[in-house]
């Protein structure tokens, strides 16, 4: 499994479009996943005042777009990229988090 946050706005965008991509996907040409270890350390890294925020439990399995693991030198770790749109049947679980 692999995990993506997301805020409650582009998922309930997803679910109209019938995939996830967030917006930043256009500039990056991928989207940033991470291990269950690693959840934390995102939120508190990258999204400290962000509020209504979703985990997305992604089955990388079922994922149609290629993925791929990517060092990431800053925090000396290994994180999950996904290159294209994440289908929604590759999403398992949604878990709201609290502000």
């Amino acid at each position: 499994m692999m995990y993506h946050i997301a805020t409650s706005e582009a998922w309930s965008k997803a679910l109209q479009n019938g995939f996830y991509q967030p917006d930043a996907f256009a500039a990056e040409g991928f989207i940033h996943a991470c291990k269950a270890t690693q959840i934390e350390g995102v939120l508190q890294r990258h999204f400290k005042s962000t509020k209504n925020l979703l985990v997305l439990t992604i089955d990388e399995k079922k994922l149609t777009a290629p993925h791929s693991f990517v060092y990431a030198e800053t925090v000396n770790d290994e994180f999950p990229h996904i290159f294209g749109s994440i289908n929604l049947d590759a999403v398992e679980a949604v878990t709201t988090l609290t502000d």
